[in-house]
């Protein structure tokens, strides 16, 4: 049986302890996946684990439950928010209405009652998860939402099979509004269960309808999209519409590939790709989101990767007359898993022995392997004569790649130095952008405002790309940074001033002194008086 996730948040514990041990969780088919004490660490570990259900009491220090309440709601939609109270007032139940809480329960809690809440609430989920899994239901959205013709001609435009004038002259007729302004593809690449060895209750097929379904209803609303199947992949083309940011465009689709894996267990990551300004140029995002997708197997799965954040100096463009091998070359340049690029070389050069083309093919051959090469050192700003011998003298290159095995060392020797130095340019600008993010704390933490978000704006990167690189690089999430930060100023400030507690919390970016206090005791086993006290021990004797 599927177990669904449940955060319980409350400041005090015999309220945990109470639940742990009279509520037969297994059985009801919950688990608890963590405790937060107050609202400001619920929504960290929300962010982190993204329960199914979360049951908080409302009267807490530093966030109130319905103020946390209402943040998850705003970031997950669908989430279950169980209020806890001990005060029967209409203002708080109300209110929890509005924010459309599952309950609102009063304490003491009645564990009777509690146990039929969390029945409920199973009963509600496992709906939602079988309408949208229903296969009669998906077959129907399919036939519905994916009419031939339309899906013929968005496929057009993805491989750049349609002029500017075809794309006006044949849209009206297949009711297609691409309405003008700024345009952006997807690519979602989904990993179904059953890859590592245990069998999925439905077929990877429908669960790709589940999750395209899945991503049209968290798009509704927000962005004009629309979403397809191709090559086994999802494929979203959205309008930017005004002043529409791409950096929030990436965030709402990494909360997508986060949702998908809590309400379907599935890992689901997002390639975002080039914002474009004519439909025309959709090939263009296509191949950028392509590219971005591939670089999971860097960053990781389960998030949004912006071409434009990883590959700053990639403009998307390929080589469009080179063969579906040189292609995969290419490919296998912007990652980092050298002995696959080895593979994929060797296997091109062992089809080219097999296939005993004549001289002029094979001639012709190598010029378009050279020009995918030129094409992906002026992409990346590499100089030619950094990697070729001869600089861009192709005919010079041509002519000492006259056998095969000439060929191989050549390519092995070129393409796998371009790798490396994409990858230590990638390498130093994902350093730099950390170095900066850093510089910020020191220079900002002071300010009880700083957040994810203001940083990022700051770096003009989306939330999604910081949070990725900035744990792969430092090991530690922003907010574990900056709390480390501040607790080491609020240590050095302790140690050399006379500050009392409020005036030092209010110097490291604390405004309430007592969530100072509690974070600071939490890092250091003692409150920020106590450490006063222990730096003179014989004055305080």
């Amino acid at each position: 049986m599927n177990k669904y996730s449940v955060l319980l948040v409350d400041d005090e514990e015999l309220v945990f302890q109470i639940m742990m041990d009279k509520m037969d969780w297994d059985s009801m088919g919950f688990e608890i996946v963590n405790f937060a004490n107050n609202g400001i660490e619920a929504l960290e570990m929300a962010q982190e684990m993204c329960p199914d259900v979360v049951m908080t009491d409302i009267k807490m220090p530093y966030m109130d439950g319905l103020t946390l309440g209402k943040k998850l709601k705003e970031q997950y939609p669908d989430i279950k928010i169980i209020i806890l109270s001990g005060f029967d007032e209409f203002e708080y139940a109300k209110e929890a209405v509005r924010m459309e809480a599952e309950e609102y329960l009063l304490k003491p809690i009645n564990i009777n009652e509690l146990t039929g809440v969390f029945t409920r609430i199973r009963e509600t989920l496992d709906k939602e998860n079988d309408e949208r899994r229903n296969i009669n239901m998906l077959k129907q959205h399919y036939l519905k939402s994916l009419p031939i013709l339309r899906e013929s001609f968005y496929i057009s435009l993805l491989e750049g099979r349609l002029k500017a004038g075809d794309i006006e002259k044949f849209a009206p007729d297949y009711q297609v509004e691409l309405k003008g302004g700024r345009f952006v593809v997807s690519v979602l690449k989904i990993s179904c269960p059953g890859d590592d060895g245990v069998e999925p209750d439905v077929t990877p097929f429908m669960l790709t309808l589940s999750i395209q379904k899945l991503v049209e209803e968290q798009l509704r609303g927000k962005y004009e999209s629309k979403v397809l199947l191709y090559r086994g992949d999802i494929v979203v083309i959205s309008e930017l519409s005004g002043n529409g940011n791409i950096n929030d465009y990436t965030d709402m689709m990494d909360r997508i590939c986060k949702t998908a894996y809590r309400t379907d267990k599935v890992k689901v990551t997002a390639g975002i790709g080039n914002v474009c300004t004519e439909p025309s140029a959709l090939r263009v995002s296509y191949r950028g989101a392509r590219t971005a997708v591939s670089y999971r197997f860097s960053y990781g799965d389960m998030r949004a990767i912006n071409i434009a954040e990883i590959d700053v100096d990639s403009t998307g463009s390929q080589d469009n007359s080179a063969d579906e091998s040189i292609r995969r070359i290419v490919k296998n340049m912007r990652r980092p898993e050298r002995d696959e690029l080895r593979y994929v070389i060797e296997d091109f050069v062992g089809g080219i022995e097999e296939s005993h083309m004549p001289l002029s093919e094979y001639r012709t051959l190598i010029m378009r392997i050279l020009v995918a090469l030129m094409d992906f050192m002026r992409d990346y700003h590499i100089e030619p004569g950094a990697v070729f011998e001869e600089g861009t003298d192709l005919s010079m290159i041509i002519q000492r790649l006259e056998s095969t095995e000439s060929l191989k060392s050549f390519l092995l020797k070129s393409c796998l130095t371009l790798q490396d130095m994409v990858s230590d340019r990638r390498n130093s600008t994902s350093l730099s952008f950390v170095t900066k993010a850093e510089d910020f704390v020191k220079a900002n933490y002071a300010d009880k405002d700083i957040s994810i978000e203001m940083v990022c704006g700051a770096l003009n990167v989306s939330a999604a790309y910081f949070s990725t690189v900035f744990k792969k690089t430092t090991g530690k999430t922003f907010i574990n940074y900056l709390t480390e930060y501040r607790m080491d100023k609020a240590v050095e400030l302790l140690e050399t001033t006379d500050g009392r507690t409020y005036e030092i919390a209010d110097m490291v970016g604390y405004a309430d002194p007592n969530y100072f206090s509690y974070v600071f005791k939490k890092k250091f086993g003692v409150s920020p008086v106590k450490y006063k006290q222990n730096l003179n021990p014989q004055t305080n004797a």
